[in-house]
């Protein structure tokens, strides 16, 4: 089923018992139809329908891709802080609110959920629901937006999404930090997420020889060296990193091509005391692995089935998502009874019309 306009969507979600919308498919971990689920193609459902950038909002249809919207924001000089996730692989809005999914730049200026403003779906009766504002000072009232971020189709067919927009800055710089063991590498993050820099990411990485810290900053041309300066003046070393190199590290980042082609691809919300526990029990298993937003998030990528995290997950009691691999249930790990959670989803679609959540 593939609709190219809202009423459309109306039509076939009246008619198909159970259904899963599918965006760019550039996360099949998130969009894989369990059985007995029809996949609701949304590649159609495109276009820009309000661009306000003396507002810095605009509102577009769900299935548009994030990499056909960039020329538009970027004449103004405006972009999405929260660096979205595998744009040049096809990306698309709605997909990116439903898997939740953010790269490096949440760790500055926060998340999707930080910049979605409004929603407008169809639910489980076939019916348009509008819910959120269009303009900053006009998202009032309950914040139904928020849970369709990270509901992967569970609770409606998202086809209209309202964000907010940032300038973008003029200037980005990186510092390359090497360590030996994480012990050296905690500290140095730990050093800056308690410093009062404005950072814009935070990243650190599992190498063969050690761990890389990876920390930018971005802001006017004539004001990043000195603020480059006062960043080196928490380490003793650093490799400073600028220009196409710089952007290319970001960018690759942002397409995940760390990731080899056919690997199992899991994130795991965590806080930065799991890491040296983390990196103690994986010691040795063929298993990538990198911590995001100032260690707010772990990415583990492996070419085997996830199946053997379980155990780990199961005794810090945590949650994994898994992004890439041919799944049912792209969730794994020890997952909270949410009552709340179920709650919305039964208002929202009492028919069972969309998966389990």
């Amino acid at each position: 089923m593939r609709p190219s306009t809202i009423q459309e969507i109306q039509e076939l979600i009246r008619e198909a018992p159970r259904v899963l919308p599918q965006g760019g498919l550039t996360k099949p971990g998130l969009s894989s139809p369990p059985e007995g689920f029809t996949s609701l193609d949304l590649s159609g459902l495109v276009g820009m329908k309000e661009y306000e950038p003396n507002e810095y909002t605009f509102t577009a249809l769900a299935g548009t891709r994030i990499l056909d919207l960039l020329p538009l924001l970027e004449e103004y000089n405006q972009y999405l802080p929260f660096d979205p996730l595998l744009v040049e692989e096809g990306a698309t809005l709605g997909g990116t609110v439903a898997s939740g999914l953010n790269g490096p730049g949440r760790y500055r200026y926060g998340g999707v959920r930080d910049f979605l403003m409004g929603v407008r779906f169809v639910d489980s009766s076939g019916e348009a629901v509008q819910s959120g504002g269009k303009v900053v000072k006009n998202s009032a009232g309950f914040d139904l937006p928020k849970f369709m971020v990270g509901s992967l189709g569970r609770f409606g067919v998202l086809a209209e999404l309202s964000f907010k927009v940032f300038p973008k800055p003029e200037k980005f710089a990186t510092l390359k930090l090497d360590f030996e063991n994480i012990d050296l590498a905690m500290q140095a993050l730990y050093k800056a997420t308690a410093s009062q820099l404005d950072l814009y990411s935070l990243e650190l990485e599992s190498t063969p020889a050690g761990y890389t810290f990876w920390v930018r900053l971005g802001g006017l041309t004539e004001a990043i060296s000195k603020r480059v300066e006062r960043v080196r003046g928490l380490f003793s070393d650093g490799e400073l990193i600028s220009d196409e190199a710089e952007e290319k590290i970001w960018r690759d980042w942002r397409e995940l091509t760390w990731v080899p082609k056919g690997w199992w691809l899991v994130k795991i919300p965590i806080t930065p005391a799991y890491i040296p526990q983390f990196e103690r029990e994986l010691a040795g298993q063929p298993i990538l692995r990198r911590y995001s937003y100032g260690g707010q998030a772990a990415w583990l990528a492996m070419e085997a089935h996830p199946d053997h995290l379980q155990t780990l997950l199961d005794r810090h009691q945590l949650a994994g998502l898994v992004v890439w691999g041919d799944v049912s249930q792209p969730w794994i790990g020890a997952r909270p009874k949410d009552t709340f959670l179920k709650r919305v989803k039964s208002a929202l679609d009492p028919i069972g019309r969309f998966p389990e959540v």
